[in-house]
């Protein structure tokens, strides 16, 4: 226990080192702060990822254990998508890592997950089983253990008993909600059936990805943009809510990169571009660049979810140049952005509104939102993108 003590200890100082080197102009790209002279800072993503992985850890761990609660205030609930969330972020510290301190928290959770959903993975809403199918493939593939390749088959088949003919096709919402269909509930599934279909080649999870795909950009893509809407009948009235979330253009991007990896077919990778390039400038997603506030609850992790599946596109070889230089400008400019103004320190906590600094309880969603864009920070660092 010393040494993890240690370990953390070291992480925390790291992530407060003095930020102020030298002054030069902003960047003009994106006018949130004007052209005024601005300070220029070391952006210790690594470090500063490992240090909110641990106050993380450490503020938000139920008290047996098994789950990490609603909030940093008190609130003791469950949530069940968030912890699919967690597992993310612990394998993103992981891979970059290679220390087993998160291989532990990773089969802690998934276990606890378990455990406290009632003995069971499976839930009432496609999505949130889509959400810990999606992190427990990852681990597996991280891990190489198979307990969570054994969840990810159990949820996939309980998953694709959503699949109907109503709205036209995809994967509805929820059980007790059929013909409601949204991207939530289908752009993830997406992305887990290709994953999916490269680790064990059944052509079956293949053809459900296309059919699901060419459903939702049939349904609720803005033709004219690429911009994803949010659903189709959540009023039994056949209407489309129009409503434009981060996490929805996220996990489009996401799905749209993941049938281009596995199918080559251009179309795909064109319509991840096209819904990045409209993403990063549009007003209301993200207003002078920076990606708006969604409050906190389910909104706090939705940024973070965008940020993961941009920082995914980001790195596929066959992005144009000039879109790739434009997605990473804009992600960096929101990861300096949440770094230099969103971050609480010391107590590393994050704000839902990434230009203003947190204060008050802060909702396990929106911490998560944090640490997903500061892992991704850092890989792209490593990765010579930042």
């Amino acid at each position: 226990m010393k040494n993890l003590t240690n370990y953390a200890g070291k992480m925390v100082l790291a992530g407060l080192i003095p930020l102020m080197l030298i002054s030069c102009l902003k960047d003009k790209a994106f006018p949130l702060y004007g052209n005024k002279p601005a300070v220029v800072v070391n952006y210790t993503w690594a470090a500063t990822a490992d240090s909110l992985q641990t106050a993380t850890y450490n503020n938000y761990i139920s008290a047996n254990g098994f789950y990490f609660k609603q909030d940093n205030g008190g609130n003791t609930n469950y949530n069940y998508w968030p912890q699919a969330h967690t597992l993310d972020v612990f394998t993103d510290a992981y891979l970059r890592t290679k220390n087993d301190v998160y291989k532990q928290r990773m089969k802690s959770l998934l276990n606890g997950t378990r455990n406290t959903n009632g003995g069971t993975y499976i839930n009432d809403y496609y999505d949130d089983m889509e959400w810990l199918a999606l992190a427990s493939l990852r681990a597996y593939e991280a891990t190489g253990d198979n307990d969570y390749l054994d969840a990810a088959n159990t949820l996939w088949d309980n998953i694709k008993t959503g699949v109907n003919t109503n709205q036209g096709g995809g994967i509805a919402w929820r059980k007790s909600q059929l013909d409601y269909k949204n991207t939530p509930a289908n752009a993830p599934a997406i992305i887990f059936a290709c994953r999916l279909y490269r680790l064990k080649n059944n052509a079956a999870d293949l053809a459900l990805a296309k059919d699901l795909y060419t459903w939702m950009k049939a349904t609720l893509v803005d033709p004219s943009t690429g911009i994803i809407w949010d659903g189709i009948n959540g009023n039994h009235d056949g209407l489309i809510s129009k409503n434009k979330f981060t996490y929805n253009q996220g996990t489009y991007i996401g799905a749209a990169i993941e049938l281009y990896n596995v199918t080559k077919d251009a179309g795909y990778l064109a319509d991840a571009m096209q819904n990045a390039s409209a993403t990063i400038v549009d007003p209301d997603i993200s207003p002078g660049g920076l990606l708006k506030s969604e409050g906190q609850g389910d909104g706090g992790l939705f940024k973070g979810i965008l940020v993961r599946y941009l920082a995914l596109l980001i790195q596929s070889p066959d992005v144009t140049p000039s879109n790739r230089d434009a997605y990473v400008k804009f992600l960096k400019y929101n990861a300096q952005t949440l770094f230099t103004k969103g971050i609480g320190r010391p107590q590393m906590t994050v704000s839902p509104d990434w230009k203003t600094a947190p204060s008050g309880t802060i909702d396990l969603t929106t911490q998560i939102s944090g640490v997903t864009t500061m892992e991704a920070a850092a890989m792209l660092k490593a990765a010579g993108k930042f």
